[in-house]
């Protein structure tokens, strides 16, 4: 079930790429899907492509309020944090992690760690004292 899910990422991203919905496009795409190598290892569990979806499905309003936060209350502070992230992810699963951070406004991935980190880059208020 994960390898569709798998082909179904690529298959978004390359319609993403493309803004194009024909349907030789679509077959290109697909056929692209298929073709790209395909990893051997983990492939997550559906649980996992589900919570990452969800999330990502969650973030869309955060960026939102986000963005018009920024734009009323500027943010003048900013640091690189290291998030943790689960062993054993897929390149499917780190794809999405790594969009969902740079979705919202106020963080983006700087560098991935292989072992098992995200450098993130993150814009805050600064607190008045």
């Amino acid at each position: 079930m994960s390898g569709y899910l798998n082909i179904i990422l690529r298959l978004t991203i390359w319609l993403l790429l493309t803004s194009d919905l024909s349907v030789e496009n679509i077959a290109i795409g697909i056929v692209i899907s298929l073709i790209l190598p395909h990893t051997q290892r983990s492939i997550g569990s559906l649980r996992d492509w589900l919570q990452a979806l969800g999330k990502i499905v969650m973030a869309i309003p955060i960026a939102y309020i986000e963005a018009i936060e920024m734009i009323f209350r500027p943010h003048q502070a900013e640091d690189i944090e290291i998030e943790r992230v689960p062993p054993n992810r897929s390149s499917g699963l780190v794809f999405l992690d790594i969009f969902l951070i740079t979705f919202t406004p106020k963080t983006i991935v700087c560098k991935y760690h292989q072992d098992g980190g995200y450098e993130v880059h993150r814009v805050k208020r600064r607190r008045k004292l």
